[in-house]
């Protein structure tokens, strides 16, 4: 059975020329969530181990994965991909000037690996309906 990603087309204004029409764009559109107990769920149904094995070890991967990226490790995830941490602030004009208290936040930039990239060449779309459209303001008599 085919997949499919849905898509639905919305109306994107440029922020710097608020007058000028927009242009349409694709925006893909879930379709729900699947989380840890569905995806152990259909582990399971393509291994040999229980669900509960699978939770355990997913669990498992989530502390492994936080400590490692603590610990400045570069966390590859076999064909799947990799995840490290980068880093935004504020520079400084010097190197000997710079200290940490310019650093503003951390996040994680997960790359995705050759497995992502394929599904990525084979997916096949169908457009829908959008989910949340904005309420269009009525013009002031």
């Amino acid at each position: 059975m085919d997949k499919y990603l849905t898509y639905s087309v919305v109306e994107r204004k440029d922020p710097q020329n608020p007058e000028v029409p927009g242009k349409f764009y694709a925006q893909a559109q879930a379709r729900g969530e699947a989380g840890i107990r569905e995806l152990s769920q259909r582990i399971q149904q393509s291994c040999t181990v229980t669900r509960a094995d699978v939770m355990a070890v997913l669990i498992a991967l989530e502390d492994v994965v936080s400590d490692s990226l603590a610990n400045g490790e570069i966390v590859r995830l076999g064909e799947l991909g990799s995840l490290q941490v980068s880093l935004k602030g504020k520079g400084s004009d010097t190197a000997e000037e710079y200290h940490d208290g310019l650093i503003e936040k951390g996040r994680i930039i997960f790359r995705g690996g050759e497995t992502l990239a394929n599904m990525l060449n084979t997916l096949k779309y169908q457009k829908v309906e959008q989910k949340y459209k904005k309420e269009e303001e009525e013009p002031l008599p």
